[in-house]
């Protein structure tokens, strides 16, 4: 594709280390796409290797994510970004997260970047999957849109790992995708540092030697993604980690994180 896009591919590395009660660490190397989703129809028209709402190599379907209804991405996030509060004006909204390989997907994490119309970044979605069937999105302001890197937190709100009780504090560290990106993701329970979850990776292009070169050095990836997942759940189970109970999901399906200022008082958004 000789068109530029701002949608590219960021490959790397993921990194797991568990502090409590067993020290356990893992990594693996995978690929996100990073997609302006209003750039779905015109990528998915140019590529012989990606699609959109429909079967490729690679696709994107907009019933994996959201509400689940399959109606446009972007009408699901500006209507949750309007229950906020958030003005955008339209600005684009650009989705760091796996694609479907084969048909097949599964999204631990899906990070939305949703800009103003002057480009200044206005908030961050974090839209969290676990392995039951269950989503849930934190929705969180940005303090600063012109910052190069994003720091956040939030209170847990949702049954992720099973060996994890849903109580704690999520800190995320995000550098704005460019040549490179960088994601850091610590938990924090009332005993301090649980585990630490990172992503660090270079930028691709999206033209299809791109996209094949992807299938070629990660194929099936989202599979081995599943099937790494409940590996490394059998490793803690036999270094004597029990299940903790799953309470059900959120009643809301998006958390909306309020703005504090410095002192901890709640803030209008921006």
């Amino acid at each position: 594709m000789k068109h530029e896009t701002q949608s590219r591919l960021y490959e790397g590395k993921v990194f797991h280390r568990r502090l409590r009660p067993r020290v356990h660490a893992l990594s693996y190397r995978v690929f996100y796409m990073a997609l302006d989703l209003d750039e779905l129809p015109s990528l998915a028209r140019r590529s012989r290797f990606f699609a959109h709402n429909r079967f490729s190599l690679f696709s994107f379907h907009d019933r994996d994510h959201g509400d689940g209804s399959g109606k446009p991405l972007r009408m699901w996030v500006e209507a949750q970004l309007a229950r906020a509060g958030i003005e955008t004006g339209g600005g684009r909204i650009l989705v760091l997260t796996f694609p479907r390989v084969l048909g097949y997907v599964f999204n631990p994490l899906s990070i939305y970047f949703c800009h103003r119309a002057d480009g200044s970044l206005a908030a961050m979605l974090y839209e969290v999957n676990n392995t039951f069937g269950d989503r849930h999105s934190y929705l969180i302001p940005v303090a600063d849109g012109e910052a190069q890197t994003v720091e956040q937190g939030c209170d847990k709100a949702f049954y992720v790992s099973p060996f994890i009780p849903v109580s704690g504090r999520y800190h995320f560290k995000v550098a704005r995708p460019g040549s490179r990106f960088a994601l850091t993701i610590r938990e924090s329970d009332g005993e301090g540092a649980l585990l630490t979850a990172s992503f660090t990776g270079e930028a691709r292009g999206f033209r299809d030697r791109d996209l094949l070169t992807a299938f070629l050095r990660h194929p099936l990836m989202t599979l081995k993604v599943v099937a790494g997942i409940h590996l490394e759940a059998a490793k803690l189970w036999r270094k004597g980690l029990r299940l903790a109970a799953r309470p059900a999901a959120p009643v809301s399906p998006v958390t909306i994180v309020p703005f504090r200022d410095k002192a901890g008082s709640v803030l209008p958004p921006a």
